[in-house]
């Protein structure tokens, strides 16, 4: 802001030396004046360097701005968990990155521009007032035309910006969606259909940003004509003093002429910027509800680590409500798992099988009731601690693009080779690893591409054994698979729980593969869940 109050300092003295270089030449001298050249070529510079620093230090804060959005949408989203993501992933991949990126203008560019829109013809104003009062009146007249029509341009400017925000979004989850669900188009014969409906929603997106330009060149409109009317009654009062032959001080009598086009530079810089704040809006209203969680004013309560070893699991009278309109998901659960062994959840679906899985995971948290984990209260464990002590597999594991090395390798950041090529081992995928020229460092696409889902499970049953968690939490781990496939994952899986306590949530034939207590969720004719030990 400082740099560009700097930079109308610049114009006004270039201004001025315009005016001592042609104003003799109006009133008949003919005078070289090369010092006032000069100063004019030194103030062209200093005003070009203001303005290039002052962009680079915009876009830095704007990079700023951006890094730190970014932060907090990733601690809010982590801080959700992924059992309740506030909106589908299209959306929220089109706020992190393009919504966000929208964002960079109103920290760079809108911030300055609306400082400077106030402060830089004020500036002006004052010089022409001391040059000529008249001319100042002139100015300011036509200057608060400017905010009126904005004004109003604004309130369509607003509207137009919302709607096209919401077309752009809906573009992009379902362009991601339809991606990621290309298999099930092709097969159904939807892809003509689908192909349709994508262009109809891009001509909408098309549509919609054209009416923001529209209002936008309608702002710039209100801007010009203030402009022109203030250059036309200055330049009609100068020839008329001129064409009466009283013009004693012809250089005073241009500068004001001369000053118009610094007065609304910053008034045009501001209207070219307008939309920055639009954007920022519209985006700022879709990541005020994902923000991370405010610091509180209470001290937390006091958080510990639990010795990671033959961890004991118990529930305690645990209920949670997910939707009120469907009722309790878990009505007063109460378990106890001993270290070292294994309880196996049965039930039909939507009993609250996964619901158990994501409390212990610390996805959620109970109504009422507590979850202990050697008799710690596992809201008082450190998320770290909670973390190390904790194994997953679930029904369709997640793997990266990369090496198969390195997807095992994310159960444990520092595993060695040797270790990780142990747990390839322990995990059946040897065979796999000897019948690939690049072994364990074959590439794989997105989601396990190139590999099988027994393939792709064993990965996971790999990524298990690298963690080496006293924990393991199992969710339906082999509920799409064939069953020669199954027979083979399940005795990976009996391996991976040797000496580890184990929660697994199944239907019967895998349930029936694991020696351990059962726990009944069973739905009862009010609709609560009920678990029995």
């Amino acid at each position: 802001m400082a740099l560009g109050l700097v930079g109308v300092l610049c114009v006004v003295g270039q201004a001025w030396c315009i005016a001592a270089l042609v104003g003799p030449a109006l009133g008949g001298a003919h005078t070289r004046r090369p010092l006032w050249a000069i100063a004019f070529a030194l103030l062209g510079l200093m005003q070009i360097a203001c303005g290039y620093y002052a962009d680079r230090l915009g876009f830095e804060t704007g990079a700023a701005a951006r890094r730190r959005l970014r932060t907090g949408l990733f601690v809010g989203l982590f801080a959700r968990g992924p059992a309740s993501m506030p909106a589908p992933a299209g959306e929220l991949g089109a706020l992190a990155v393009d919504q966000i990126e929208a964002l960079e203008g109103y920290f760079a560019r809108w911030l300055p521009a609306a400082a400077l829109a106030i402060a830089g013809p004020a500036l002006v104003a004052l010089v022409a007032l001391i040059a000529d009062p008249v001319a100042a009146l002139v100015l300011a007249g036509a200057g608060l035309l400017v905010p009126i029509g904005m004004a109003l341009a604004g309130l369509g400017a607003a509207a137009a910006s919302n709607r096209q925000f919401v077309a752009m979004s809906r573009l992009q989850a379902r362009f991601l969606d339809r991606i990621r669900g290309i298999a099930t188009i092709v097969l159904a014969g939807q892809a003509e259909a689908e192909a349709q409906r994508l262009q109809s929603a891009a001509d909408e997106l098309t549509r919609r940003t054209m009416r923001v330009l529209r209002v936008a060149f309608l702002s710039s409109a209100f801007l010009d004509v203030a402009a022109v009317s203030a250059l036309v009654i200055l330049a009609i009062r100068f020839g008329l003093v001129l064409r009466a032959g009283t013009l004693a001080d012809p250089e005073a009598a241009l500068f004001p002429i001369l000053l118009v086009p610094p007065f609304f530079a910053p008034l045009r810089a501001f209207s070219a910027v307008y939309q920055d704040r639009l954007h920022a809006n519209e985006a700022s209203a879709r990541l005020a509800p994902i923000a991370p969680p405010a610091t509180q004013a209470m001290p937390p309560l006091p958080v510990r680590t639990v010795h990671a070893s033959a961890l004991t699991v118990a529930f305690e009278n645990v209920s949670l409500t997910r939707d009120p309109a469907r009722g309790p998901v878990l009505d007063g659960l109460s378990f106890r798992v001993p270290g070292g062994e294994t309880a196996i959840l049965v039930g039909p679906s939507g009993a609250g099988k996964t619901t158990v899985l994501e409390l212990l995971l610390g996805f959620l948290r109970p109504d009422r009731g507590r979850i202990t984990l050697n008799g710690a209260d596992l809201t008082t464990i450190t998320p770290q601690a909670l973390s190390r002590m904790t194994a997953w597999i679930g029904q369709r594991p997640i793997l990266f693009a990369g090496s198969i090395r390195e997807n095992i390798r994310f159960g444990r950041e520092d595993a060695t080779d040797a270790e990780i090529e142990a747990a390839a081992k322990a995990a059946g995928l040897a065979q796999l690893a000897a019948l690939l020229t690049e072994g364990l460092d074959t590439q794989v696409g997105e989601d396990g591409y190139g590999l099988s889902g027994g393939q792709a499970q064993r990965v996971a049953i790999a990524r298990a054994f690298v963690r080496d968690a006293p924990l393991l939490l199992l969710d339906e781990p082999t509920a799409h698979l064939d069953p020669a496939t199954e027979a083979d994952v399940l005795d990976s899986l009996r391996r991976l729980t040797v000496g580890r306590t184990v929660v697994l949530a199944s239907h019967s034939s895998a349930a029936a593969a694991f020696v351990g207590r059962r726990i009944v969720l069973a739905e009862s004719q009010s609709g609560r869940e009920k678990g029995a030990a």
